[in-house]
Parts: C-alpha cells; structure tokens; sequence
C-alpha cells in the first residue's frame, strides 16, 4: 500500500498546488482595482519539490511553469503570513491563505513587479493574470487526466486478475 500511496503522491501534491495558485490567481484578479494591492504567485516547481520532500518523496523534476519566480526577474520573496486577530469569543482566528500571506504548506508568495507604473500603486496586470489563470488550468487539467489514467490502469489490471 505505500508504493501506492508512493504512486499517487506526486499528481495528488501537485493538484494541491495547482489549485491553491489558482486561488492566488484569482485573489490578485479580484482585486485589480484596489490601491496598493500588489500581485503575487507561488514558485510552482519550489512549492511542489518541498511538498514532495516533507512527504518523503525526492525528485529532480523542474516543470520550469514559474520562470518569473527566479530572482532575476524582480520577484521578492513575501514577507510572513498575516494573523488575523479575533475581538469576540465566537471568532474563529484565520489561516494563512491567498489573500493573508505565506501558505505553510508551499512556502511564501512572492509579488511581482509590474511592467508598468500604475496611479494607485497596484502591480495587478489583467492580461497577465488571466494568462496564468488559463496556463495554470490547462496544468491543473493534464495533471488530472494523467492521475486519472493511472487510476484506470490499475483498476483495469486488478480486475484481470480476478
């Protein structure tokens, strides 16, 4: 059994990522017109080699989908996550998410610097979010079909053997 969960752990890690960066996507989409708000994104090949590794699982694989993320490209590292603070007994304290900081499983957002200057200082370009958006969907879609097929081999392999 844990060759198998061996098996699947990587599609599984990187369909996490896949969707928590969807998540951060979409967070910097909704808030293109808000002052000071400043873009982020997560080091997919970063986050998903750590996951790995806290999992017991090591690999070279470098999918190379985040080449903004390198240093010389002007992406800082965020600082750390945010703490919400609570002013009644009945509030539940928040987590770290897109929209608060750091995400403890894949490690910090990172801002990124934007092309051009805006009035509000808010670094969010449409056009460039929304080609994440479709590029990280596209990801998310292949790495679930391949972990689909998997699934559907061993099923077929186990119910030729019966």
């Amino acid at each position: 059994m844990d060759k198998l969960d061996t098996e699947f752990k990587f599609g599984q890690e990187a369909l996490n990522l896949r969707a928590y960066r969807q998540q951060v996507l979409s967070s910097n989409i909704a808030n293109s017109d808000t002052p000071d708000y400043k873009a982020r994104d997560v080091n997919f090949s970063q986050a998903l080699t750590g996951a790995l590794a806290r999992s017991g699982i090591s690999t070279g694989v470098n999918d190379g989908t985040l080449a903004m993320a390198a240093p010389s490209t002007g992406v800082a590292a965020a600082p750390g996550g945010v703490t919400l603070a609570t002013d009644a007994a009945g509030q539940v304290p928040g987590a770290s998410s897109p929209g608060g900081g750091a995400n403890d499983n894949y490690g910090p957002l990172l801002y990124r610097n934007p092309d051009q200057p805006s009035a509000d200082n808010n670094t969010v370009d449409l056009d460039t979010e929304r080609v994440n958006f479709a590029d990280n969907t596209v990801h998310y879609e292949a790495v679930f079909t391949q972990l689909s097929g998997q699934i559907k081999t061993m099923l077929a392999a186990l119910s030729t053997g019966t």
